[in-house]
């Protein structure tokens, strides 16, 4: 019976856990991260981290978030203590509290809506992830906000993410894109001279490789089983995966246009379904991830299942807690990748909307986004990845540890961070594989009515996994018809 490993998540459904029962569910101390906590510790009157109590208290700046994949008490909880430690030394009364919602992405999307429709909960900022915006715009639950607040530094992709009706409805908060990671260890035991597979790969390369590692007469490494997994369960990552799949066939042409209107044919459609169908065949897939999740895929992975695995940034710093650097790679993911990622919106029904402006700039300043990024996260900011002056340094405790300074052991007794870092204490892979990624990265169709298409493209996508598929043009025509129904045309 497969082990599931349970990591949380940024609007795919993820939910929380460990890698070999080593993954650290904190940042524990690396750079300025342990500087914010400490230093905020210091503040009056605050909630503590992932506070759960009652939105609306006076003087409450309230936060509404999914969980973080930093863990309990993580960057984002730390950088929000940090702005309540400014709010004590400027002697202001107000203070920011953080409320995270239980459950998968839908359900915490339902819960937004309906306690921002309802006013059930007096929420002043919601982080919504990126492809919730036009829904909760068009339904004016959330404020147009300045647009100086998405200024130049922000990824230009990326801030495309937070506009909607030609106005600006979010910022950017922290970010995502598909990556394709990789077991060194086990190419190198097929005899692969080069595993440095960073500047990228084809599907048609990847393949070659996972024919290299399987080829008949050679030992298999312990565990393996099939060449790559991906998430492919009957959620959020199906679409995704094939979204990918999609805009890799037709050289990026999306199934909406800017305003949401369905402009996909029928035969843009069918080299989607091909290119989903090559991508998912059984002689390369784990059969396991027709079922799979974020936390399972990743289980599968470093459990030595697979060679190869399609995942977010975050797993970057969560696999090397059990595996080496000479046992693992990152490198961009072939063909296009799905944009992804979380953005501050202010709630309409905010009574405290200038105070929580502010904290949505503080929360995505320069050197806010630098800090996520040292936690594991992908920044939304450029000067985060290329400004070697720009550094975890909001609420600097004096003494406290600096960004190049090793990381330290956590009160738990849990291991150390041991993501691999460059010489200005970034991820190792930040600047020339993660930045780069983002850059190029395309977003999921943007529509008020996000939540129908999704439902309705990983349910047809489904029939394709089945013990019987149907053909392509066959499922492709099902899929245009279903689609008409649930978006306008």
């Amino acid at each position: 019976m497969r082990r599931r490993l349970r990591t949380s998540g940024r609007g795919h459904g993820r939910v929380q856990g460990r890698v070999h029962g080593r993954v650290s569910g904190r940042v524990y101390g690396y750079g300025l991260a342990l500087a914010l906590l400490l230093t905020a510790c210091s503040g009056g009157g605050q909630a503590g981290p992932g506070a759960t109590a009652t939105p609306g208290a006076s003087g409450d700046i309230v936060v509404a978030s999914g969980r973080d994949v930093t863990g309990k008490g993580g960057i984002r909880q730390q950088l929000i203590d940090a702005w309540n430690a400014q709010q004590d030394r400027e002697h202001s009364d107000v203070h920011a509290r953080l409320v995270e919602l239980p459950g998968s992405a839908d359900q915490q999307r339902s819960q937004l809506l309906g306690a921002l429709q309802s006013g059930s909960a007096q929420y002043d900022v919601v982080n919504l992830d990126v492809t919730w915006v036009p829904e909760f715009a068009a339904a004016h639950l959330i404020r147009p906000l300045p647009d100086a607040l998405v200024g130049a530094d922000v990824i230009k992709s990326v801030a495309s993410t937070a506009r909607w009706g030609g106005k600006l409805y979010a910022v950017p908060f922290n970010s995502d894109v598909g990556l394709l990671y990789y077991r060194r260890d086990h190419l190198k035991q097929a005899h692969v001279q080069d595993t440095d597979l960073s500047k990228g790969i084809t599907w048609r390369q990847l393949r070659d490789l996972i024919d290299a590692v399987e080829a008949p007469g050679r030992s298999r490494p312990k565990g393996y089983e099939k060449g790559w997994t991906t998430q492919l369960g009957p959620y959020e990552g199906r679409t995704v995966n094939g979204i990918e799949a999609f805009l890799s066939a037709t050289d990026g042409a999306g199934l909406t246009d800017e305003n949401g209107r369905y402009t996909a044919t029928v035969q843009q459609l069918t080299d989607g379904i091909a290119e989903l169908r090559a991508r998912t065949q059984g002689a390369y897939t784990l059969g396991d991830a027709v079922r799979s999740d974020e936390g399972e895929s990743l289980t599968d992975f470093a459990d030595g299942r697979t060679a190869f695995l399609r995942h977010w940034p975050y797993a970057y710093r969560t696999l090397h807690q059990s595996l080496t650097d000479a046992q693992l790679g990152v490198a961009p993911l072939p063909g296009r990748a799905v944009l992804g990622g979380q953005n501050l919106a202010l709630a309409g029904s905010s009574q405290q909307a200038d105070k929580a402006r502010e904290l949505i700039r503080f929360l995505t300043s320069r050197e806010s986004e630098r800090c996520l990024l040292d936690a594991g996260f992908a920044a939304t900011r450029e000067s985060a990845y290329t400004a070697d002056d720009v550094t975890c340094g909001v609420a600097r405790t004096p003494g406290a540890a600096s960004p190049s300074a090793s990381p330290s052991a956590s009160p738990s007794g849990e291991s150390a961070d041991r993501m691999p870092r460059d010489d200005h204490g970034r991820p190792a892979y930040a600047r020339t594989i993660l930045l780069p990624a983002l850059r190029r990265a395309v977003q999921r169709p943007r529509t008020p009515l996000y939540g129908a298409f999704t439902q309705t493209f990983a349910t047809e996508l489904g029939t394709l996994f089945t013990d019987d598929p149907p053909g392509d043009a066959e499922l492709a025509a099902e899929l245009d018809k279903e689609l008409r129904k649930v978006l306008p045309g």
